[in-house]
């Protein structure tokens, strides 16, 4: 889901757990140190992904990094945090693809998604793969469809939450093909997943890293990823466009946001330091082993890209009648 819908989700790997308070980029240095608020608990990933990129970042800046945990409210709560922070460039968010979507779930935040912050770059984009219980007789997007329509209403899709990337995939790929299933939202794709595994529902739209595993080990069967291009993970699968669905793409990403009025010499330095970052070789060593793809885009292209999906994944919930209960 950018511009181009490169897109990033369940990457949930205790051992890419990073220090909270990341070491000075310089000996002797004095600056205050700049501070990341993750609005979930640790390990999820959403922080994973910020601390792999901010691992990199105080040797680019030449100055501390330092990651707070705001867990709480599907991320409104460090969000909320962020916005009625000083736009003096010591405090930024760390979100999902989510800060563009909860709004349209939630009408009563504290906050505006898009007027009270400043984006500063699209880190990286996760790919959602298309998976099935292998007890289905279901080996293709286009046996998916055939499935759906000779039996409308009995099949079931899980997904992570309501509103999650998981669950507007589903609604979008029902849209797009007049096809029927009842959404079973999960407090995590952990419980999906396992739930998937032993036939309790029948598909999931789910992040690669979440479900590659039980896709290699054969006790889920992978049909397609839903991004615009093949997934370097699994390059065999099509893409859900390429398998009989054309125009469909989505995928989970994760962005940096600063408070609005944070002036533009401050936003470009953080975004041109996370470009360098994401391009060095443990940096994108350790991306590619999540599955995710490094986006790292402007502030102008990223802060074009919020407003469209802003629009895009609005039409969809109130289209598809999405509520976050």
């Amino acid at each position: 889901m950018t511009i181009t819908r490169r897109q990033s989700a369940g990457l949930t790997l205790a051992g890419l757990m990073l220090p909270l308070t990341l070491p000075l980029g310089a000996r002797g240095q004095t600056a205050r140190p700049i501070r990341f608020v993750v609005p979930y608990p640790p390990g999820g990933p959403t922080d994973i992904l910020g601390r792999v990129v901010a691992l990199s970042l105080p040797p680019l800046l030449d100055q501390q990094i330092i990651i707070e945990n705001r867990g709480g409210a599907s991320g409104t709560i460090g969000a909320a945090e962020i916005a009625r922070s000083a736009p003096d460039g010591q405090s930024f968010l760390v979100n999902a693809s989510i800060h563009t979507i909860i709004p349209h779930l939630n009408h009563a935040l504290s906050y505006d998604a898009l007027a009270d912050f400043t984006p500063v770059t699209n880190i990286a984009s996760v790919p959602l793969m298309a998976v099935v219980t292998p007890a289905l007789p279901i080996h293709s997007i286009a046996d998916l469809i055939a499935y759906l329509r000779a039996h409308p209403g009995e099949v079931s899709f899980a997904s992570s939450g309501n509103g999650a990337a998981p669950h507007l995939a589903g609604e979008l790929f029902k849209q797009m093909t007049g096809t029927d299933m009842q959404h079973i939202p999960y407090r995590g794709s952990g419980p999906a997943i396992a739930d998937l595994m032993a036939g309790n529902v029948q598909v999931m739209f789910d992040s690669i890293p979440s479900s590659a595993g039980a896709v290699r080990s054969g006790q889920l069967r992978a049909l397609a990823v839903t991004t615009s291009s093949r997934a370097s993970a699994f390059p065999e699968l099509p893409t859900v466009a390429e398998a009989g669905v054309p125009g469909f793409e989505i995928a989970t990403w994760y962005g940096i946001w600063a408070p609005a009025r944070t002036p533009e010499a401050i936003v470009t330095r953080l975004q041109q330091a996370v470009a360098r970052a994401v391009v060095l070789p443990n940096v994108a060593e350790r991306l590619a082993s999540l599955g995710a793809v490094a986006v790292a885009d402007t502030p102008a292209h990223f802060a074009a890209f919020c407003r469209v999906e802003y629009e895009r994944w609005g039409a969809l919930v109130q289209s598809a009648h999405i509520s976050a209960d």
